[in-house]
């Protein structure tokens, strides 16, 4: 069964939220935990999570996605961003726990010019401290563009966070295609090797979710500007190449073009 969904608005409550990717026509969302610039989560409303648990079975949702807030980076150079990003993640997953079994998605972080080995040693860290055998979330760590200082911009970055956590049955990867272009991974042209890179590096069956993009940048622009399907340098063929991927049916597949983030969203996306 194929899943797909977009970027939803946590505001309106999770009841609301399924109701939303219904009308557009998915059985999966994504949202954002908080603010996604920062500031305290709403408290939970257990009625409501209740509405929408019953709704998500009756409608055979796949996992939904939430993401953290851009503002957390777990491997700044300052401590006092990393306790703070610790303290948020640590409260995300005992929240998460009201929606057992689905998908926490987070920007591994900024090394802000300490160097990628030292930020994956700080990203790794938060993780093995925050994971618990008993929560039933599993953390993604998303592929990214590589602007500034990211870590994540290879296949073999998020390895090394891979290798570096003890539990790795709570780590898993979200594969976001505007993300991968513009880190220099030539979808287009070389979408089987692409694909056998990062088999051979993490292991397709590592990918979780695909946020699926189209990207208004060239290859290897490391700038990350999302564009709708279509309508970027990726286009439409190698994205639906990768959503119709038989190896990859199952796989939750969240647009996060500009039609979708906006108000409403657009169902021709």
């Amino acid at each position: 069964m194929y899943y797909i969904g977009n970027h939803l608005s946590a505001s309106k409550g999770f009841a609301a939220m399924g109701r939303e990717a219904v009308k557009l026509g998915g059985n999966t969302f994504a949202f954002f935990t908080r603010n996604p610039r920062g500031g305290k989560a709403k408290a939970i409303d257990e009625k409501d999570i209740e509405k929408f648990l019953a709704f998500a079975k009756e409608h055979e949702f796949g996992k939904i996605v939430a993401h953290a807030p851009y503002t957390m980076n777990l491997c700044s150079a300052k401590e006092d961003i990393r306790n703070f990003s610790k303290e948020m993640i640590a409260d995300d997953m005992k929240r998460m726990e009201y929606i057992p079994g689905n998908y926490y998605n987070f920007h591994p972080g900024s090394h802000t010019g300490q160097g990628v080995e030292t930020g994956i040693e700080y990203i790794a860290q938060t993780l093995n401290e925050i994971i618990t055998p008993e929560q039933s979330t599993t953390i993604l760590l998303e592929t990214m563009a590589g602007k500034g200082s990211e870590v994540g911009r290879t296949f073999e970055e998020l390895r090394m966070i891979y290798d570096k956590v003890e539990r790795k049955d709570r780590l898993r990867v979200c594969f976001d295609t505007c993300h991968v272009n513009d880190a220099g991974y030539d979808l287009v042209n070389d979408y089987e090797g692409v694909l056998a890179q990062f088999d051979s590096v993490l292991g397709l069956d590592q990918i979780a979710v695909i946020h699926v993009n189209d990207s208004l940048n060239p290859l290897g622009a490391h700038k990350d500007r999302h564009a709708n399907i279509g309508q970027g340098t990726i286009g439409y063929e190698t994205l639906h190449r990768i959503v119709h991927d038989d190896r990859l049916t199952a796989v939750p597949k969240i647009l996060e073009t500009p039609w979708l983030c906006a108000e409403g969203g657009d169902k021709t996306e």
